[in-house]
């Protein structure tokens, strides 16, 4: 499966971004212009389910991490590359970064750890209701102020565009977990929902880096954009 994605820029060095659930490509918006005056080229893909990209009923995990490699290494077959994904997107990036071996991998707010075992009807349907409150700009700006309007138009769009059924066929199989490769970067809102202090020192004592953004939101570039890109000064320090 080769999945929908944003390419841009010409830059000597490639970054690939992957967004967090019920997101999009687009949910970079404000990133990708950034990076690329930093001299990358950005592919920002579209996960199976989400945005333009094809949906998956019998999706997993590794199905997801297969198409984001077939994507990348179409679009650039001889390029390392750097990647971010958020959440559900880092996780995916942790089973890739196997086959892709990011010259730099950064999982923002993800513990790379997912619960299964769901009711594929249940869960397909909480989806659906999910979707449903998130298509209104006015209704997200209203649970999340921190947004821009144009972050509330833009996960809007993707809350329309997103497919229930894909998402909730990755958490009908057992309990998984992955491993971040040591030099890795974690990047954590504090506090943080999804990323306890238990798996804080399970990261570091595999050689993982954590660096913590206090008082950001779980999407921490939309909440605390200055304090996103200042924590990862490899990327957005310089050209």
């Amino acid at each position: 499966m080769l999945l929908h994605a944003l390419d841009v820029g010409e830059g000597p060095r490639t970054a690939v971004l992957l967004h967090g659930l019920m997101g999009s490509s687009e949910s970079w918006w404000r990133v990708i212009p950034c990076l690329v005056d930093r001299g990358y080229r950005v592919i920002a893909l579209d996960l199976p389910g989400h945005g333009l990209s094809p949906r998956d009923p019998e999706l997993t995990i590794e199905r997801a991490a297969s198409a984001v490699v077939a994507t990348v290494r179409a679009l650039a077959p001889d390029e390392p590359v750097e990647a971010i994904g958020h959440s559900y997107g880092a996780t995916v990036l942790a089973a890739a970064a196997v086959q892709l071996r990011p010259e730099r991998t950064v999982y923002v707010d993800a513990p790379l750890a997912l619960t299964g075992g769901a009711d594929r009807q249940a869960l397909t349907a909480a989806y659906a209701q999910d979707r449903l409150l998130r298509m209104s700009p006015d209704a997200l700006r209203a649970t999340r102020p921190f947004y821009s309007e144009t972050d509330a138009e833009v996960e809007a769009r993707a809350a329309a565009r997103f497919d229930p059924a894909t998402s909730a066929s990755v958490s009908c199989g057992p309990d998984r977990a992955w491993e971040a490769a040591p030099g890795s970067i974690v990047i954590r809102a504090d506090p943080s929902a999804w990323v306890t202090d238990e798996d804080v020192r399970r990261f570091e004592q595999s050689g993982v880096e954590v660096r913590s953004i206090p008082g950001a939101a779980h999407t921490v570039w939309y909440s605390h954009f200055d304090g996103f890109t200042a924590s990862l000064p490899e990327m957005f320090g310089g050209g």
